[in-house]
């Protein structure tokens, strides 16, 4: 079994999440005793937001670069970032060491093309939504196209996943919000949702939403489990 080097913290909610969705998926393909061989290093996402509201975008690079090397120097074999937004440093990440790096698009990428979609909403925060570092992957590798919520909504969608679920908050009020908001996507053409926030998971799920929905930290932590286990 490969050693995943998981850069977490970011929020930590959604690390946990990580961590029991990759050992789950261990323990369903070798049995129920088996775990996942994972080592986590855990950032302060209040330094790493900090960084994000002044976009100092290459210091965060740097940090989460550093991140990926000490992964590599305790013996992990390929580097898996914890969260959608940072993946705007992906490449200050893989620049770092030679360790493949699992893109969080790419797996969500995939399965939207098996489902034959490839036109949808991305929820994620005001970063994700806004800047073209991840619907451009989506678009140029996969042919998804994505729309996104209008500005109000955008606004919501962001400020419930740094005021709340990254604190472990979940309002029933929130939930609603975001019914709501994935019933908009719907109605102006999203054929499926991208949850492209690691977080949001926490607070939605395909109940709440008229058209399907892609959980990236559940495809991402998939594709996790696929790489160590490969022969």
């Amino acid at each position: 079994m490969r050693t995943i080097g998981l850069i977490g913290g970011m929020s930590w909610e959604s690390s946990v999440v990580y961590y029991q969705l990759i050992n789950r998926g261990v323990r369903d393909r070798l049995g129920p005793l088996r775990s996942a061989r994972v080592l986590l290093d855990s950032l302060d996402f209040g330094e790493i937001e900090a960084l994000q509201r002044q976009g100092d975008w290459a210091r965060a690079g740097e940090l989460l670069a550093a991140s990926a090397r000490r992964l590599q120097a305790g013996g992990a074999q390929v580097i898996v970032l914890a969260t959608n937004t940072m993946h705007k440093v992906a490449p200050a990440i893989v620049a770092a060491t030679p360790l493949p790096f699992l893109h969080i698009a790419d797996p969500t990428g995939a399965a939207l093309r098996e489902a034959g979609f490839d036109r949808v909403a991305l929820l994620g925060t005001a970063f994700t939504m806004e800047q073209d570092f991840y619907r451009a992957r989506l678009r140029d590798r996969y042919g998804v196209r994505c729309i996104v919520p209008d500005e109000g909504q955008r606004r919501d969608v962001h400020r419930i996943i740094y005021e709340e679920l990254c604190a472990g908050i979940v309002r029933e009020s929130s939930r609603q919000r975001y019914r709501e908001i994935m019933v908009d996507c719907a109605a102006r053409g999203a054929q499926a949702i991208i949850l492209g926030c690691t977080e949001i998971g926490l607070l939605v799920g395909r109940d709440d939403s008229p058209v399907p929905l892609f959980d990236t930290t559940a495809l991402h932590a998939a594709a996790a489990v696929e790489f160590a286990l490969v022969k």
